[in-house]
Formats: structure tokens, C-alpha cells, sequence
């Protein structure tokens, strides 16, 4: 027993490890996975993993000679071993029967005697391996070229010739650039031995540099290409002593362009000679290339370059510069470089299930940029409608099929050479479910939309799982009659629907859906045909348009009849517009091509077209742009100016033509001049067309010459200028040191400005370039201004008056400034306008010369010519009628903008009678005016001119673009922006951008447009919880502008209802939920518990705040009221009032307010406030009672006011009726305001103060206005709200305004038909007798006017102003009610007597 424990123990330890053995063995469910390399693992199922197979070697470029052996290296590894095949030109070799070629066993491909002659060319060609391992796939290599060296020819061969001792010769021999490799050079019939000093270049031509007497002989070059070898003729070399003379600098080679590929060498020849010998030096882009410290650059003999191992960074421009001390010369070539395919992204091997949709990727590089085609086994991919090649390069496979497995391979290719990259795709069976139940199929799938391109699908939950809160589902489609099935997922549990998008229009699809929960897919649903709808029949685009200039002014177009032309095509529409336009214009043409006739030379025009057939107008081709042939000049060359330098030189500027006369690239100009003097001899003088400017040297002294510039084009010389005149100098000017003081400085200053004059400096020996004037208070460094050597005068404007400035002036040239002299001046104030002159100190006699002024330029006129340029023009009234300058005068442009308002005049000088203004901003409005100025006299500026340039598109986007979310509206956004800040011209409109994916192409992203006038707009029926891109792009007339960057928002996510049918508030897309612990962990709401706790205190804090403000205005509204019984008791003792009995309640009056408790005359003066108040308090009477009231009204008014508003309860009524103080009456305020002036009574929330009570019973003395109402039955209330009647103001006796009690008649009410009448409201007393109360104009006498409309509110609601009135009780004492009477007798005498007047 004592061993039986220890047993135990190891049968326990042994039963535990046994335990952790079988569940490490077990295999763990998996989920599908399409990642490369990481193969989805399920319980049971054996996965396939992807299989190793790809190329060791691949074959590369051969070249070989005729008769020789060649191989082409080609190994594959797999497991299994592949096969392998050969492909030449596409198609496969036979090699089992070829006796010249054959197999080996690595898979390489060996020709064992290479054919090739002049007609039967059989081994030369593009050869491909094939490798293919059975059930696996194939793969194929990159495509490598065999080059046989044909026969040789000799393009070029050596010619006798001699060189100098120490000089360099070269020895032409031009071969097939394919015999290069076999040919050596042979020197006396023996070959040549090369080394540092004797080269053969890659062109096959011998340099020899550095030549001794050993090199003299007899030279001939020699090829051996497989048969016997062949000479080219004889040349003697004769090498001659040093004459010890000079000779002129020459190439005997030159550099050519070169290009080269990445990794190869590049030998850019360039051999010199002369005496003495010369030096050879390279340059690239401006850089001395080091030959010295680099290893890859090396200067070979006689000077050529080598470049080894090139890279990209070789390329560019390399000049080759010979040097002998005596003279320089250069040459330039250009060096490109490319480069073969290389992958920046390779594809990778994807693991799918059947109806997926897949994506292989492959980016390459390249130079030139590489094409793709991509393979699958072998065999080239034909783009279709589940084929597509998308982003450029990359493949997708749409509804896989278990067919699509395989090897499939990106293959690039560019001039240079090809590569080739592969991926595995395995389809893998549906793992099978786990246990569990499965759901069934999808209830009532219906078709909810149908469309031409798209289909949306909706369906119920399968009635094994009716709530399908956890489930999703797969849509899988197919057009009828096809086997391969897509498939589309629901994007989040419980949706039932999806919409299909990218369909064929009138075409038949099946769909089915099938549910999905945790344990596997369920059932299908049976399947649904559905057919899209029809697009219209409308024609296709017309394919190869073709445009093509036949003359400089017209083009003409050609087409073809469209591919889907859908019905017989009646005509043609051809659209054309000028580059740069938005004017397009359309011609109707029958046939296949039509010339446009009268466009302008040498401008860019586009072209499109659309057919038409009986249905209307098809789909549009693409634009094809072309440009009209060139011709010569229409114009001649601009601001045509002259500088004279010296005595022998003169130079002349000048502008292009304008660009809409250039009708061609401007190759050049010629200037023609000659001496006044002698018309005929003329001289020429040809620049490039880029210079503007030419320096004419070698003229006379003292000797007066024309000049006139024209154009040129390819097509020849346009017009030429007129012939403008400058007088070289008599003697030559010195310019080595600075000029000296002028001779005298004048000054005469006026209010704002100065005008300074001067003379020369007495020395005229020294240059003098122009004259520096410098100016400011106390200093004269503030200001400095230039101008030229001619002007003798100038003035400084813009100053400042009564102010004493200090003016400097100097003479300077092209070494410096001169000596100053120095002037100060203090201007005039306001107040004075004599003319006083002002003398200088250093020339006290001297008076300021006071040149007569000139007369400014007339008819200046601004001609707008492009978004930036402006042509200015005038005339000078001072020249003679044929407007031509003979003299020195020269005329002076300035222009400005007035955006921004400070904007400082630019200026420009002409010496002719226009001037074309550049570098303007579009679509903005310029002055322009114009000043002439001849010697010392000058004019006034010239009335201005103005121009606006043209548009152009907006060269900025739209800025500040922010996206929120609609308050309550989750699935709505609003997208705000601003213009953008270069709009170049009114924006027309907007075009909002939307998508999902920001990487999409820009066509398929939604558009909504927005009229330019809108900087806002909403987007509705979003997907919740989806981040969605926003750019938005703005247009003028001129087109599009750019976009804007996108901006990213994510809408809100869908949260848990609190209720049936309610929707919890959009929180927007920056909403976090609170860290708290009562939120359950999956997003669900508060509790009830929450909700109810927080409704009850928003309620109570509520009925808090209502109690308090009751409150107040209970005791503002009691102290108010004992103020006003205060005054009543004041006016009643001087009036001799009335004492009213009686209490009732105040109840909430109409806009116009009437008291029924209590009706009394009261006097109202004219308000000083041109807006009277309406209010219960008595108005004040004169200007010292008004105090200012602001806007923000105090707690009292605000009381008050409430208490009017309230609901008609018992409450409300009680606490109304504890005010006795406060009695609407109607009370018409009268102002100040123009006969015939509306005045329109509003119930305003400003009262105003109570007036005191020594003055609230003063007479109103000017009424100028009133207003009359009548109360009609009830069944008058609806029409009186709907029109309001106006009640005119007739001159009559003064009377006060008054408010009439309300006598109820004996029967119905009569109206009198003198006096106008107003319905308003009814009011029924307790003996339902109806109350008719006429109201009477209030006039004013001795004074006429014509009738014053006066708008009238509308009353209350008739339930509710009735209601009102029953609670309103009138009792009026026997005798008040008499005088009442009695004085209403009267009044209407006096009302009887305002009418008939």
C-alpha cells in the first residue's frame, strides 16, 4: 500500500500531460482570411497554401552574328519541377523535330548555328520561356530580343589627311551599329594597338591624339562578322612638323545627343585642333564637370567624355569647350537617360471565395513610362465587363468563378526593355458550419427600385429569426444566361437592403439573398428577375475625329459614322471655340467632314461633335484641339524708344506685337536704320526673337539717324514701325567718375506739391544718366525719386501743406551719384492760393523759370486685349494732323486700380502714341491717363480712360469648406464655404464634390451644383455612420477654377430609440458619449430612470422662474398704479373729470386699445418721437417729460407685457383685474411725419415713462392724424383680418382724441354713411344686446392736406376677444351716463360739421 500513492501520482501527472498533448493537436477554427501568406484555417478542412513558383534566370537581349552558336538562359523552380517551353514572336517552338535548336536540361534554349540572311531571317525575333507545372498554373518569362549583325556595310571610310606633331586627327569608319563590336582598326596592314593616347570610339571612328612621327602610315578598318573578314579602303595619315604659326581653332568631332539606359556607359566625343594645340573642358547645366576626383567621369584622348555606370542624375546639357589661349569655341549635346520597368508594388497572392470581387495591384516605374498587360497562365487577359483594368494598372476580377484560379502575372514594358511579376489566386470552398441553427431564407425580396444603371433590393427577415438584429446578408447577381454570380454584403447587421450598383441598361439580372449568423450561411431566397430600364436610343460619340489645319485661318474636321448609332442618323452638329474662350459655336453638317473657314492665325481652336438621330442629340466625342498655320505679322513691334549711348552708338528698344497680331511663334526682328540724311542707304540688322533690345554701333558723330523695327515669323516679316529719330553725340562722354553738382536747383513750392527745375552741370563732358531728387520734412532722405537725363523739371506731389521740406538733387551715371546740391522750401496753407516765386540761394537772381505747359493728350482710349494686357491709345493735339513725332517729346502713362483704395500709380514712358499696359489682374478696373512732356515743358495729366480686363477661370478654390451636421437631422449635413480668393470674375456657380472613398476617380464622386450666389447647401439622405469627403469647385463664365482640398466628415452613428418611433437628436460627428458607468457598454441610451429625473427638474426650474416673474410684475404693476391714480386725481381737479364707479376686469386689448370699464376724453399732443408708443400710460406733453428708453426693456415692461399675453384663465383674469391702473384706452398718437405717409400701428414693447403730473393735462394743440374703428357683429371678424381698411384724415375743427362708450340701441346697429367705419371685433353684453360704437375723424382746422392713409390692425380672434368681453362688466351711474350722452351729442354735431365742410 505505501507504492500505491506513488502510482497514483504518476498516473495523475501521466493523464495531465496526455490532456495537453490531445488539445495543442487539436486544430482551432479559423475565419478566411485574403491575405498573402496566411491561410484561413477551419475545423476539419484541409487548406491549400500557395505554392512556390516563380523564374531563377530569365532570358535577356542577344545579339549574335550569322553561323554562330547562341544561348538563351531560362530556369523556372517549382515543386514539382515545371515545364518548360519556348514562345518566339507569340508563338510556340516545335523543338522535338528542329535540328538547329533544342532543349537543354536547366530549360535554356540553344541555337546551334544561327541563320540569317538578306531575305530569310528565321532566329531573329523576340524569344519568351514558358513554364508550366500541371493542376497548378503557368507563368511566363520576359520577352528577351536576338540580334543578328547583318552584312557589313561601310557608311563612312577613312580619307587621307595630315595633322601637326602634338595636334589630334580622327579616322572615320561608319558600320552597322551592330558590327561595332567586330571591328578593329589596322595600321601599314597590321593591327592597331589602342591605348590611353590612340581610341576607337563606340561610333567606330580612331582618334589620335597628341600625333608623333609614328603615327604617320597607311589606316584601314576591318569587320569580322562570321564569314571573311572585309576592309575598307586605304588612308594615308601624313603627320608634319610644328610650323610654329597659328592656326585657327576647329572640331574635327563634335558632340551628339546621346541616349543611354541606367547602368550602361555614354562616350560623348569631341576632338579639337589648332595652334597652338588646345585644351579640352567639359560643362554641364552651367557646372564645370570634374573629370579628376570622379571615377565614373573620364576624359578619354583627344577629349571626349565617358560617362560610366549612368544614372539618372547624368542627364542634361554637356558643352564641350576648346581653349588654345588665342581663341574659344564650344559645342553642345544633349544626354537622356532611361530606364527599364521596375515594380514599386508587385501583386500579391490572394486567397477569395467564389463570387468575391478581387483586386490584383501592381505599380511600376519606367523611362519612357511603362505599359502593363497583364497575363493569367500564360495567356493574355482581355479587359471585359468582369475583366477591368482600374487605377491604370491594376486588375480586377469581378464574380469569381473556381475557373479564375491560377498564376497571374503584371507584365510592363517601355522602349527600354520589360520585367514581369506574378501572384497566386486560390478559391476556397465555404468552410462548412459550425453547429448551430442556420437561418432561412429572406422573406418577400423585392425590387423597391429599379433604374437603368442600378437596382435597390429590399426584403423582410427570415421567418426563422424574425427580429434579424444579428444577421447580415449577401446579395449575390448575374445577367440571365451567365455563370458568373457576384456578390454584395449589407454593411451593417439588421439592414435589409442594397443597393447594386454599375449595371447595363435593358438588360435581365438574377438576384438572390442569403442570411447570415454566427453559426454560417442560410438558405437562399428564391431567385428575382428583375430587367433594368431602357436609356433612350440615343447615338454613340462619333469615333476618330480628326481636326487639322489646312491654311492660317481655317481648319477642317473629319469623322465617322458612330458604332451605336441607334437608328438612322439624320445630321451632325460640330462644335468649335478658341482656346481660352467660353464662346462656342456649332455648325449643322450632312456629312463626314466640314472645313471651318475664317478663324484667326496661329490660335489654338477645339473641336467635338454630336450626331443626332430621331431621338435628339447623342453622345459627344471628346474634344480634339489644334492649332490654325502661322503666318506673317498683322502688327508692328510696340513702344518703339531710343537711347543714344555715345557718339557712335545708339540703342533701341521695344515691345512684341500685340499678341493677337503676332499670329505665330516670333522668331526674330529686323532693324532697319539709316541717316536722316541719305534715305536710300539703308542698314539691317537681324535679332533673335526673344531680344527686345539691339545696341547699333559704328555710326557718326554728331549725326542723326531713323530707325524702324518688324516682326518676324517662320512665314516672313510683318510691318514695321515708323521711323523714329535720335542725334548720336558730338564728341564722347567721359564715364569714368561721377558727374558734378548741377549748375542751379529752382524750387516753387504751392499748397500740396512742389515743382522743382534745374540745369545741367556746368561740365557737359561727363555723363549724366539722370538725376536723383530727394525730398522729406527737415530730411531729404525720406523720398527719393529718378528720373531721366533729358527732364530739367519735376514735381513732387502728395505734400503736406504749411511744412518745410528739405530737397536734394544729384546727377548720376553708370559709376555713381554726384555732389548734391541742396534746396529747402516750405508750402503753402490752405488759405493761399498767390502765385509767389521762390529764389534760390545759390542763384539769387534767378527766378523760377515758369515754362509755358503743354496741352495734354485727348482721346485716350483703353482697348481691352486679354485677361492682363490693355492697349492704350491717344492723340496729341500740339503734333500736326498726321499725328507723326518728329521731335524729342516722349509721353508718360499711369494707371492704377482703385482696390484697394491706396493702390499707387504705376508709370511707363513712350516715345509713340500707344502703349500696351501687361501684368494686369483679370476682370478688374483700371484708369489710365496720359501726360506728354517735350524738354522743360510738360502738360497736365489727360482725362482718364478706363478698362476692365477680361475674366479668367478662378486660379484658387473655394476656402474655408467645413462640413456640420443638421441639429436633429443625422443623416442631413451642411456644407458652408467662402469664394474663393482669386474668383478672376463673377462666380456663376459651385459644384460640390461628395464621396466615400477620397482615392475615387473624380467622375465618381456625386456632384450637386449650387448657384454662385449660395454659400451654403445641404446634403440629405446620408449613410449613418460613414466618413464621407467633400471638395468643392468654383466657376465664372470663364469655366472651372481648381478644387478645393478635401475635407473629411464622418456622420453621426445610429443609435438605440427611446421610444417607438422616435429618433434620438443628431449629436454631430465630434460627439463622444460620456465615460460613465451607466452606460451599458454597447452605446444603449440612459436609463428611464435618467430621463425622468432630468424632466422633472427642467419642469420644476420652470414653474420657479414663472412664479418669480409673477410675482414682480404683480408688485411693479401695483406701484405703477398707485403712480398713476397720483396724476388721475391731479388732471381730474384742473379738468373738473368724471368719477367712474364700477370695477371690472382688464382684459388683453386689441392692437388698437380699447377700455370698456371706463371711456374718457383725453388730450394727446404731438409726440417729438417719430415713433410713438402705444401703452396704458398717459403720454407725456411736452419734450422736458421724455427720457430715453433703450431697446432692452426692464423687468416692469416685460411683466406688463407677459400679463397681456397670458391665456384668458381665471388666474390671468384675477390678477389683470387687480390693476386698476392700468386702462387701455385708444389712444391715437400723433407725429410730425409728410402728408401722405401710411403710419402703421404696432404694439411695440418700448413704452414710455409716465409724464408728471404738472403737465398731463395740457390741450394738444396741432393733431395732425388719426385713426377711426367701428365694432361690427361677429360674423364681420374673418373679413376684417384678412383686408385692412384705411381710414382718411379730413380737414376739420381741432378736436381731441377720444374714446366713445358703447350705447346698446334699442335694435340692430345703423351705421352713418358720412363716416368711415372700421370692423374689428363684436362684443356681447349679458343681455346679448349687440353694442355698435361709432368712432369719428379727428382733423385739423384751417389747415388742408390731403387724406392720410392709417393702417389698422387686425383684432383678436373673435372666440377669444368675445370671451374677453363677457368677462368685462360696464355699469355706469344715471347721471354719468347722461353727461355722457350729452357730450356725445355734441361731438357728433362737430363730426357732422368736419364732413359736409
Amino acid at each position: 500500500m505505501a507504492a500505491e500513492p506513488g502510482a497514483w501520482r504518476l498516473l495523475s501527472t501521466s493523464f495531465f500531460w496526455l490532456c495537453c498533448l490531445l488539445l495543442l493537436g487539436r486544430p482551432a477554427p479559423g475565419v478566411a482570411a485574403a491575405r498573402s501568406g496566411s491561410p484561413p484555417q477551419s475545423s476539419g478542412s484541409n487548406i491549400r497554401t500557395f505554392t512556390p513558383f516563380y523564374f531563377l534566370v530569365e532570358p535577356v537581349d542577344t545579339l549574335s552574328v550569322r553561323g554562330s552558336s547562341v544561348i538563351l538562359n531560362c530556369s523556372a523552380y517549382s515543386e514539382p519541377s515545371p515545364k518548360i517551353e519556348w514562345k518566339k514572336d507569340g508563338t510556340l517552338l516545335n523543338l522535338v523535330s528542329d535540328d538547329r535548336r533544342q532543349l537543354l536540361a536547366d530549360g535554356s534554349l540553344f541555337i546551334s548555328s544561327v541563320v540569317h540572311s538578306k531575305h530569310n531571317k528565321p532566329d531573329e525575333g523576340y524569344y519568351q520561356c514558358v513554364a508550366t507545372v500541371e493542376s497548378l498554373g503557368t507563368i511566363v518569362s520576359r520577352t528577351a530580343k536576338l540580334t543578328v549583325a547583318g552584312l557589313p556595310r561601310f557608311a563612312s571610310q577613312p580619307e587621307p589627311s595630315s595633322v601637326y606633331v602634338g595636334n589630334s586627327a580622327v579616322l572615320n569608319c561608319e558600320v552597322n551599329a551592330d558590327l561595332v563590336p567586330f571591328m578593329r582598326w589596322e595600321q601599314n596592314k597590321q593591327p592597331l594597338l589602342l591605348d590611353d593616347r590612340v581610341i576607337k570610339l563606340p561610333s567606330g571612328m580612331l582618334v589620335i591624339s597628341n600625333a608623333t612621327e609614328g603615327d604617320g602610315g597607311l589606316y584601314r578598318c576591318m569587320v569580322e562578322s562570321g564569314g571573311p573578314p572585309k576592309y575598307s579602303e586605304e588612308a594615308e595619315l601624313k603627320v608634319l612638323p610644328d610650323p610654329g604659326a597659328t592656326s585657327n581653332l576647329v572640331f574635327l568631332k563634335q558632340p551628339s545627343s546621346l541616349i543611354r539606359v541606367i547602368g550602361q556607359s555614354a562616350v560623348l566625343p569631341c576632338v579639337a585642333s589648332g595652334l597652338p594645340t588646345p585644351t579640352i573642358r567639359w560643362m554641364k547645366n552651367e557646372e564645370t564637370v570634374d573629370t579628376e576626383s570622379s571615377g565614373r567621369l573620364v576624359l578619354l584622348a583627344g577629349g571626349s567624355l565617358e560617362i560610366s555606370d549612368v544614372t539618372e542624375d547624368d542627364a542634361g546639357t554637356y558643352f564641350c569647350i576648346a581653349d588654345n589661349g588665342n581663341e574659344t569655341i564650344e559645342a553642345q549635346a544633349e544626354l537622356t537617360v532611361q530606364a527599364q520597368p521596375e515594380f514599386l508594388k508587385q501583386p500579391t497572392n490572394i486567397y477569395a471565395h467564389e463570387s468575391m470581387d478581387i483586386v490584383f495591384e501592381c505599380e511600376v516605374t519606367g523611362k519612357p513610362t511603362p505599359t502593363v498587360k497583364w497575363v493569367k497562365n500564360g495567356d493574355m487577359v482581355i479587359p471585359s465587363d468582369y475583366f477591368k483594368i482600374v487605377k491604370e494598372h491594376n486588375l480586377q476580377v469581378l464574380g469569381l468563378v473556381k475557373s479564375d484560379e491560377g498564376f497571374y502575372q503584371c507584365i510592363a514594358e517601355n522602349d527600354v526593355g520589360n520585367a514581369q511579376a506574378g501572384a497566386q489566386l486560390i478559391i476556397l470552398e465555404h468552410a462548412p458550419a459550425t453547429t448551430g441553427p442556420l437561418p432561412s431564407a429572406p422573406r418577400d425580396v423585392v425590387a423597391s427600385l429599379v433604374s437603368t444603371r442600378f437596382i435597390k433590393l429590399t426584403w423582410r427577415t427570415p421567418a426563422s429569426d424574425p427580429h434579424g438584429d444579428n444577421l447580415t446578408y449577401s446579395v449575390f447577381y448575374t445577367k440571365e444566361g451567365i455563370a458568373r454570380e457576384r456578390v454584395e454584403n449589407t454593411s451593417r447587421p439588421g439592414e435589409m437592403q442594397v443597393t447594386i450598383q454599375n449595371l447595363m441598361p435593358a438588360t435581365v439580372y438574377i438576384f438572390r439573398v442569403m442570411a447570415q449568423n454566427k453559426h454560417g450561411s442560410g438558405e437562399s431566397s428564391a431567385p428575382l428577375r428583375v430587367e433594368t430600364q431602357p436609356e433612350v436610343q440615343l447615338p454613340g460619340p462619333a469615333p476618330n475625329i480628326r481636326a487639322y489645319a489646312t491654311s492660317p485661318t481655317s481648319i477642317t474636321v473629319t469623322w465617322e459614322t458612330p458604332l451605336s448609332g441607334n437608328g438612322e442618323i439624320q445630321n451632325y452638329k460640330l462644335y468649335y471655340m478658341e482656346k481660352g474662350t467660353d464662346k462656342e459655336q456649332d455648325v449643322d453638317v450632312s456629312s463626314h467632314s466640314h472645313a471651318i473657314n475664317g478663324l484667326k492665325k496661329y490660335t489654338e481652336y477645339s473641336f467635338r461633335v454630336v450626331a443626332y438621330n430621331k431621338h435628339g442629340p447623342g453622345v459627344s466625342t471628346q474634344d480634339v484641339a489644334v492649332r490654325t498655320f502661322s503666318d506673317v505679322p498683322s502688327a508692328a513691334p510696340q513702344n518703339l524708344s531710343l537711347e543714344v549711348r555715345n557718339s557712335k552708338s545708339i540703342v533701341i528698344h521695344w515691345q512684341p506685337p500685340p499678341p493677337a497680331a503676332q499670329n505665330g511663334q516670333i522668331t526674330g526682328y529686323k532693324v532697319r536704320y539709316r541717316k536722316a540724311s541719305r534715305k536710300s542707304d539703308v542698314t539691317e540688322a537681324l535679332v533673335s526673337g526673344t531680344q527686345l533690345s539691339q545696341l547699333i554701333e559704328g555710326l557718326d558723330r554728331g549725326t542723326e539717324y531713323n530707325f524702324r523695327v518688324a516682326a518676324l515669323t517662320v512665314n516672313g516679316t510683318g510691318p514695321a514701325t515708323d521711323w523714329l529719330s535720335a542725334e548720336t553725340f558730338e564728341s564722347d562722354l567721359d564715364e569714368t567718375r561721377v558727374p558734378e553738382v548741377p549748375s542751379s536747383l529752382h524750387v516753387r513750392p504751392l499748397v500740396t506739391s512742389i515743382v522743382v527745375s534745374w540745369t545741367p552741370p556746368e561740365n557737359q563732358n561727363i555723363v549724366v544718366r539722370g538725376y536723383a531728387i530727394g525730398y522729406g520734412i527737415g530730411s531729404p532722405h525720406a523720398q527719393t525719386i529718378k528720373v531721366d537725363y533729358k527732364q530739367r523739371y519735376y514735381t513732387i506731389e502728395n505734400l503736406d501743406p504749411s511744412s518745410h521740406y528739405v530737397i536734394t538733387l544729384k546727377a548720376f551715371n553708370n559709376v555713381g551719384e554726384g555732389i548734391p546740391l541742396y534746396e529747402s522750401a516750405v508750402t503753402r496753407p490752405h488759405t493761399d492760393t498767390s502765385e509767389v516765386d521762390l529764389f534760390v540761394i545759390n542763384a539769387p537772381y534767378t527766378p523760377v523759370p515758369d515754362p509755358t505747359p503743354m496741352m495734354p493728350p485727348v482721346g485716350v482710349q483703353a482697348s481691352i486685349l486679354s485677361h492682363d494686357t490693355i492697349r492704350i491709345t491717344w492723340a496729341d493735339n500740339s503734333l500736326p494732323k498726321h499725328q507723326k513725332i518728329t521731335d524729342s517729346r516722349y509721353y508718360t502713362v499711369r494707371w492704377k486700380t482703385n482696390i484697394p483704395a491706396n493702390t499707387k500709380y504705376k508709370n511707363a514712358n513712350a516715345t509713340t502714341l500707344s502703349y500696351l499696359v501687361t501684368g494686369l489682374k483679370p476682370n478688374t478696373l483700371y484708369e489710365f491717363s496720359v501726360m506728354v512732356t517735350k524738354g522743360r515743358r510738360s502738360s497736365t495729366w489727360s482725362m482718364t480712360a478706363h478698362g476692365t480686363t477680361f475674366e479668367l477661370v478662378p486660379t484658387s478654390p473655394p476656402k474655408d469648406v467645413t462640413v456640420v451636421s443638421k441639429e436633429g437631422k443625422p443623416r442631413t449635413i451642411i456644407v458652408n464655404w467662402q469664394p474663393p480668393s482669386e474668383a478672376n470674375g463673377k462666380i456663376t456657380g459651385y459644384i460640390i464634390y461628395y464621396s466615400t472613398d477620397v482615392n475615387a476617380e473624380i467622375h465618381d464622386w456625386v456632384i450637386e451644383p449650387v448657384v454662385g450666389n449660395r454659400l451654403t447647401h445641404q446634403i440629405q439622405e446620408l449613410t449613418l455612420d460613414t466618413p464621407y469627403y467633400f471638395k468643392i469647385q468654383a466657376r465664372n463664365s470663364k469655366g472651372m477654377g481648381p478644387m478645393s482640398e478635401a475635407v473629411q466628415f464622418r456622420t453621426p452613428k445610429a443609435s438605440g430609440s427611446a421610444g417607438k418611433g422616435s429618433r434620438l437628436p443628431d449629436l454631430g460627428s465630434d460627439y463622444k458619449p460620456p465615460m460613465s458607468g451607466s452606460n451599458s457598454p454597447h452605446g444603449s441610451p440612459t436609463s428611464p430612470l435618467d430621463s425622468n429625473m432630468l424632466l422633472v427638474i427642467i419642469v420644476s426650474v420652470g414653474v420657479i422662474t414663472i412664479v418669480v416673474v409673477v410675482i414682480i410684475a404683480v408688485f411693479c404693476t401695483r406701484r405703477t398704479t398707485s403712480h398713476q391714480k397720483k396724476k388721475r386725481a391731479a388732471c381730474k381737479s384742473v379738468n373738473g373729470s368724471h368719477k367712474y364707479k364700477g370695477n371690472s376686469k382688464d382684459v388683453k386689448p386689441p392692437d388698437l386699445w380699447i377700455h370698456h370699464e371706463r371711456l374718457e376724453l383725453k388730450p394727446i399732443d404731438k409726440s417729438p418721437d417719430p415713433n410713438p408708443i402705444m401703452t396704458d400710460t398717459p403720454i407725456p406733453r411736452n419734450s422736458q417729460d421724455i427720457t430715453p428708453v433703450d431697446n432692452s426693456m426692464d423687468s416692469n415692461i416685460h411683466q406688463r407685457r407677459n400679463s397681456y399675453r397670458g391665456h384668458e384663465s381665471e388666474d390671468s383674469m384675477s390678477t389683470l383685474a387687480g390693476r386698476r391702473g392700468m386702462r387701455p384706452k385708444m389712444m391715437m398718437p400723433f407725429d410730425s411725419q409728410p402728408p401722405q405717409q401710411s403710419v402703421r400701428n404696432t404694439p411695440s414693447t418700448d413704452t414710455m415713462p409716465a409724464s408728471s403730473s404738472q403737465t398731463c393735462c395740457t390741450d394738444h394743440q396741432d393733431p395732425e392724424g388719426a385713426t377711426s374703428s367701428s365694432y361690427l357683429a361677429s360674423s364681420q371678424e374673418e373679413d376684417s383680418g384678412q383686408s385692412l381698411p384705411t381710414a382718411h384724415v379730413r380737414p376739420s375743427h381741432p378736436l381731441k382724441s377720444f374714446a366713445v362708450p358703447a350705447i346698446p340701441p334699442p335694435g340692430p346697429p345703423t351705421y352713418d354713411s358720412a363716416l368711415p367705419s372700421t370692423p374689428l371685433l363684436s362684443q356681447q353684453a349679458l343681455n346679448h344686446h349687440i353694442h355698435a360704437v361709432k368712432t369719428a375723424s379727428i382733423g385739423t382746422l384751417g389747415r388742408s392736406r390731403p387724406p392720410m392713409p392709417v393702417v389698422v390692425p387686425s383684432a383678436p380672434e373673435v372666440q377669444e376677444t368675445t370671451r374677453m368681453l363677457e368677462d368685462s362688466e360696464s355699469s355706469y351711474e344715471p347721471d354719468e351716463l347722461t353727461k355722457e350722452m350729452a357730450h356725445l351729442e355734441g361731438l357728433m354735431k362737430d363730426l357732422n360739421a368736419i364732413t359736409t365742410a
